[in-house]
């Protein structure tokens, strides 16, 4: 007699839960790296794309007014770069990403919003193709942070064409 095993979640009609690929939203030439490679990856298997920019704080803080009319102008700049890279994530992988906007230091928010969000599955992140290092996020993800993640980080050189992309995905 064979022992009583647990039914999957096929076989109860549950779906599987949706990939979620995280992407981090910065000024750096490698991002658009970063975005098209989630957003395939997403599409190929059925996920989802997220985005987090995050708003870091100037050095302007004994300026309390100055400091807010920046933050202001920020989160303004933030939310047109997002509108734009929604419809290009949402070209290539089907569907809109999810928007997260935060204020605070890069790395610490970033690792904050992957233990809050139990759907975020992969941290997808480009490395820079010049001669001073992958970049400062992949440096401190790779080092003494990488034990406070819960998901696994895909780094995709930063070099890597459309054609190159497309092909891996």
């Amino acid at each position: 007699m064979n022992p009583p095993t647990e039914p999957d979640a096929r076989s109860v009609g549950l779906a599987p839960p949706e990939r979620v690929f995280l992407v981090v939203v910065d000024e750096s030439d490698e991002l658009k790296v970063a975005l098209r490679y989630a957003a395939r990856r997403a599409q190929h298997t059925g996920g989802r794309v997220a985005l987090l920019y995050v708003i870091e704080p100037s050095d302007l803080q004994q300026w309390a007014a100055v400091e807010t009319l920046m933050r202001e102008e920020q989160r303004e700049q933030a939310e047109a770069l997002l509108q734009k890279l929604s419809a290009e994530v949402a070209e290539l992988s089907g569907s809109m990403p999810v928007i997260f906007i935060r204020e605070g230091r890069r790395r610490d928010e970033l690792l904050a919003l992957i233990d809050e969000e139990p759907t975020i599955s992969v941290l997808v992140l480009a490395a820079s193709a010049g001669a001073e290092g992958p970049g400062p996020l992949i440096t401190a993800l790779t080092g003494k942070a990488l034990t406070k993640l819960r998901v696994p980080i895909t780094i995709v050189p930063g070099s890597l064409s459309d054609q190159q992309l497309d092909a891996l995905t």
